[in-house]
């Protein structure tokens, strides 16, 4: 395992389910090193190479979390960044095979969701808490993440509600399952404590030069709402919810960064 030295630290791991090296990147509060007995909560996030830095991003813009928690409006965090798999990014936060495709091309993969979020909770969870002074318990720790990203987040929530209680869900693309998806979620709600922020756009499925159809963006306003609507039936408190359908958004890094002091605010405020 190699490792950086930087307020950004930087571990690569051997996933065990496709054996290969994985950079993961952690987020150190301003204070960390200057008060050594303080504790932190911690925000583990998904497609690790769009959060910092513009120039590593997919779409040339990252969510700009070096800038927005720097605010000290928030309570100082621990952010835990993963990167996504590259060409493989799909099924490795598919928790379930791939139904539906919406007219892109994809294959249907088995999806290797299920071994992504045990690798997480069983191995990098537990390297996290014994060599970072994080507060280990369920009350402060968080997941977030984007379109596919958010899929393996509420899943991994439902799956291990004992672990997580805070979660941001930004434009889930639950349509790959639907299904199944909310299945899982019904048959496995989240912890009553959990607070659950979710963001849509009514734009989603527009491109920069090409306009989606209305019904196309439905799609993903339609995955925000049979989620949200799964939670509450699940005995979930509606004052632990936060919808936003944010008009004209679309399904993009740029908007995320925008909407993540949302989340935050929902979380901690």
């Amino acid at each position: 395992m190699k490792e950086s030295l930087a307020q950004l630290k930087t571990h690569y791991f051997a996933l065990p389910f496709n054996k290969e090296e994985r950079r993961v990147q952690v987020l150190l509060p301003k204070d960390y090193d200057m008060d050594l007995e303080s504790r932190y909560p911690v925000l583990y996030m998904h497609d690790g190479q769009n959060l910092f830095f513009d120039k590593e991003s997919y779409s040339g813009k990252s969510w700009g979390l070096l800038e927005s928690l720097s605010s000290p409006k928030w309570p100082q965090v621990i952010v835990v960044a993963i990167d996504h798999a590259g060409a493989y990014r799909l099924p490795e936060y598919a928790p379930f095979p791939i139904e539906q495709n919406l007219g892109y091309t994809i294959p249907r993969y088995p999806g290797n969701g299920q071994s992504y979020a045990e690798w997480l909770v069983t191995e990098l969870k537990p390297f996290v808490d014994d060599n970072y002074r994080t507060e280990k318990t369920a009350e402060k720790t968080y997941i977030a993440g984007s379109s596919m990203g958010a899929l393996i987040s509420a899943y991994t929530a439902s799956r291990y509600p004992d672990l997580f209680s805070g979660l941001g869900i930004f434009s889930i693309a639950s349509w790959v399952s639907e299904n199944a998806f909310l299945d899982f979620c019904r048959q496995n709600p989240l912890n009553k404590n959990t607070k659950v922020y979710i963001q849509v756009g009514t734009n989603e499925m527009d491109k920069a030069d090409q306009k989606a159809s209305p019904e196309k963006n439905q799609i993903y306003i339609d995955n925000s709402q049979n989620y949200y609507q799964t939670l509450i039936n699940g005995g979930l408190a509606p004052q632990q919810l936060k919808m936003e359908i944010v008009e004209g958004a679309t399904h993009n890094e740029g908007v995320w960064s925008k909407t993540f002091s949302h989340f935050l605010q929902h979380l901690f405020l």
